[in-house]
């Protein structure tokens, strides 16, 4: 992720993929952002209108909200968060997050295969390597059915999840 992170080139595009892993947002969820989302005492992001149409709430790590910070004082936004250049009445467009991406790949010099879903689903992943409550991270991926969150479990050994044998607990306990 930091090599990634480290070839985006501009302080925007930094900020656009540091968003979309560091909340584990869609790239539409992304795209739309405005400077109001934005909830720095409450640390958390408002995605408005996300799939479904549905409205949540996102975290928002430290890190992000500092180069955030950095980002509004060299860009200064408006409305839109992102936005084309020169074009501040208006959201970046999904496919140029994409592409953009694309080229921060390429910059990274990485074979692998990275989407700006695929940092999404390191968000998610990642979270359930740390422990965290599924149910916790269905509401902050915003997904209607726990079974669609529960596709990241196959990622994870039980060891990563935390799970001790029934036996090595009966023998600790002798």
């Amino acid at each position: 992720m930091l090599c990634l992170l480290d070839a985006a080139g501009s302080l925007r595009n930094k900020c656009i993929l540091m968003t979309a892993y560091g909340a584990g947002l869609r790239v539409s969820e992304v795209a739309k952002l405005r400077v109001s989302d934005i909830d720095s005492k409450k640390m958390q992001l408002f995605i408005c209108g996300g799939k479904g149409e549905k409205d949540r709430f996102a975290i928002l790590s430290q890190v992000n909200l500092e180069f955030l910070w950095e980002y509004w004082k060299a860009y200064r936004p408006k409305d839109w968060l992102f936005y084309p250049r020169g074009h501040k009445e208006r959201h970046l467009g999904t496919r140029a997050i994409q592409q953009m991406c694309g080229k921060a790949l390429a910059a990274a010099g990485t074979s692998k295969d990275v989407t700006m879903h695929t940092l999404r689903h390191s968000f998610a992943t990642h979270l359930l390597e740390d422990v965290a409550d599924l149910f916790c991270i269905k509401q902050l991926l915003g997904h209607s059915r726990i079974s669609t969150t529960c596709v990241y479990l196959h990622m994870l050994s039980a060891a990563q999840m935390g799970v001790v044998s029934p036996l090595d607990k009966i023998q600790s306990n002798e």
